[in-house]
């Protein structure tokens, strides 16, 4: 989820104010960092950015304990091993206003409008053992937005749903406790780098998926990199022109030239004959993108002490009365 607003400071400067929230769901990948986390980092340089582990949102459905505290550890220090360290980074679960505004929502809220929302009606009804926070947890991702009073949501298709009911609750509530919220836009957010899995060029390299075999995740060490990169799908075309983009009937070369050039530049193709070029290519490009992530990572896991506590600690001192609540 990210959203933005613009304020205007009694010395007449205006700032725009980002502000995204990721759900630990799964190891991250390089289509995080080169469709989101990339673009968050340079935004630092123009815009008041705050961003989140939304690990509130992680409970709704069955998870390991174990695994979801190591994975919170783990995208907490790449958030800042890939330079987010002139951000405010907090853990949801350590800024209670979070969870007390979601209960605020959840009492202006209708169940008849949690009912309808697709995650709860794909994934939740007709279930008895469906834990009633994936019932109720629009309300919290509409907390998230609403309390850092974002004017500007962008979103896809597949959370549009979830943003009308935040404009529908911060309506209601302003109509009944007076104008307290700003009633965020939904704006189509600017085209990031797609990148697909490698073994099913069809789908997003998601962070969720159980087989990784297709996936290159940030702290994948370099020979996992070439393995995943050289069993990547191709197709059976011959001749000199095989290296080409067709996103309908050459998915994965596709695929693979679009990491080539979101990792190396549009020029990086050039020349490139042969799929087993372009896969050399590509094994270079993510390589060198992903090793200094790596280090920088390894050294802020070595001593989190020294880091964590700076890092993270804007997130709870900034009170709700600093974002004009």
């Amino acid at each position: 989820m990210a959203s933005e607003t613009t304020t205007t400071h009694a010395t007449g400067q205006t700032t725009e104010r980002n502000l995204s929230l990721i759900k630990p769901t799964g190891p991250l990948t390089l289509g995080n960092y080169l469709g989101a986390l990339r673009q968050m980092a340079s935004a630092q340089d123009g815009a008041d950015c705050i961003y989140g582990l939304a690990d509130l949102h992680a409970l709704t459905v069955t998870h390991d304990p174990t695994r979801l505290r190591k994975l919170v550890r783990e995208i907490s220090t790449i958030l800042v091993a890939v330079g987010l360290d002139r951000s405010t980074l907090f853990l949801q679960s350590r800024v209670p206003a979070h969870s007390e505004l979601a209960y605020l929502l959840e009492c202006t809220a209708y169940t008849g409008e949690l009912s309808r929302m697709i995650q709860f009606k794909e994934k939740g009804r007709g279930h008895p053992s469906t834990r009633v926070s994936l019932y109720t947890y629009p309300a919290l991702m509409a907390a998230d937005i609403l309390l850092y009073q974002t004017k500007q949501v962008p979103v896809g298709d597949d959370q549009r749903q979830h943003i009308e009911l935040t404009r529908d609750l911060a309506i209601r509530f302003n109509q009944t406790y007076g104008q307290v919220f700003a009633v965020p836009e939904i704006v189509t957010p600017p085209a990031g780098a797609r990148v697909m899995n490698l073994a099913d060029p069809t789908t997003k390299m998601g962070k969720s998926h159980h087989d990784g075999s297709g996936i290159i995740y940030l702290l994948d060490a370099p020979d996992v990199v070439r393995r995943k990169i050289a069993r990547a799908v191709t197709d059976s075309d011959t001749g000199a022109t095989v290296v080409r983009r067709d996103r309908t009937n050459k998915p994965g070369v596709t695929n693979l030239l679009d990491i080539l050039t979101a990792c190396a530049g549009p020029r990086a193709a050039d020349g490139i004959s042969t799929y087993g070029a372009l896969k050399a290519a590509v094994t270079d490009a993510v390589i060198n993108v992903v090793e200094p992530i790596q280090k920088a990572y390894t050294d802020l896991a070595d001593d989190p002490c020294a880091w964590s506590s700076g890092s993270y600690g804007g997130g709870p001192s900034r009170s709700p009365s600093s974002f004009g609540l």
